[in-house]
């Protein structure tokens, strides 16, 4: 069977993607730079059943979504967001698992010319097993070393890279000459796309405990603003009421004025001690029972002293 022909690649391809796009509510947008065809087979292997990868040019895509925008206008956002070597990931599933599966396809890679380095390199002090002849190569990244037995060894640990550094030819070959692959590539999760809402992957580590913290410190600066200026609302209303409730004590202590509530206010500053009075047996309750102990020992040091008194005295 030949290969189909260009204009219907194309058509089948936009025909895929709208369909992927109506069939599926959610989706990843990823990175796919340096992620090799073997390494993207396995991938859509380990998601089989859970999600469906579906990779492009850009420009086809964005034509196939501007095509579509009258049946989905929904899916205008994610225009700004398809540029660079991207691709989807169209999913039913738990976005958090889908977005932990990807996460787990990496490869170690080494490091190669050119590369921008997406996390820091270190190599460790060890012996390199490397003869003297190699030493041109740690001199030129400024990396103190010794001969050891006739090997090249590294004294310090020393950094030769980091986060967004491009990596030379220099570093590159010194790293494959360690035997040091210091970077993993695979699929990155740039953004989220569900039901027509597009956000960030750091949305999917927000827990319920942290929007309630965060829903809490909400209403507590509302009803700040609110009781500063006046205004009532449901935030600042329970705290309105609390503080008029205790404008009308303050009154009634001060005053003949009489309620059920102020009763115990004004008991209180007539006879304190009455108050003390309930409260000194709970306080008293400890150290009573720490003292009694204290006084056994006191009544045992005594008998003792007695004794010795007693011995002394017969053999004085």
């Amino acid at each position: 069977m030949g290969r189909e022909d260009k204009a219907t690649w194309k058509s089948n391809y936009f025909t895929k993607l709208i369909q992927l796009l109506e069939d599926y509510p959610k989706c990843f947008i990823v990175g796919a730079d340096n992620v090799g065809s073997k390494q993207m087979q396995q991938i859509r292997m380990s998601l089989r059943g859970n999600a469906i990868v579906l990779m492009g040019k850009n420009t086809m895509m964005r034509k196939a979504i501007k095509g579509h925008l009258e049946h989905n206008p929904s899916l205008e956002k994610l225009l700004p967001h398809i540029k660079g070597n991207v691709g989807f990931v169209f999913t039913r599933g738990d976005l958090v698992e889908i977005r932990d599966k990807l996460l787990e396809n990496k490869v170690r890679a080494p490091a190669r010319p050119g590369a921008i380095a997406p996390l820091p390199v270190v190599i460790p002090a060890q012996n390199t097993g490397l003869g003297p002849e190699k030493t041109s190569f740690f001199q030129a990244l400024s990396i103190p070393t010794k001969i050891s037995k006739g090997t090249i060894e590294i004294i310090n640990d020393v950094h030769i890279l980091k986060p967004g550094d491009k990596v030379g030819a220099s570093e590159a070959t010194l790293l494959n000459m360690l035997n040091i692959s210091p970077f993993s590539y695979g699929l990155i999760v740039e953004q989220v796309y569900d039901s027509g809402t597009i956000f960030a992957p750091e949305v999917l580590d927000i827990k319920p405990e942290d929007l309630r913290e965060k829903f809490l410190v909400g209403v507590a600066n509302l009803a700040a603003v609110c009781l500063q200026i006046g205004y009532p609302t449901i935030a600042s209303v329970p705290h309105s009421i609390a503080n008029g409730f205790k404008n009308l004590l303050a009154i009634a202590a001060a005053t003949d004025i009489e309620f059920k509530e102020a009763a115990t206010v004004k008991e209180f500053l007539k006879d304190p001690s009455k108050f003390a009075a309930s409260a000194a047996p709970v306080a008293a309750a400890a150290p009573a029972e720490v003292a009694a102990p204290a006084k056994k020992e006191e009544v045992k040091e005594e008998e003792e002293e007695s004794d010795d008194d007693l011995g002394f005295g017969l053999f004085d």
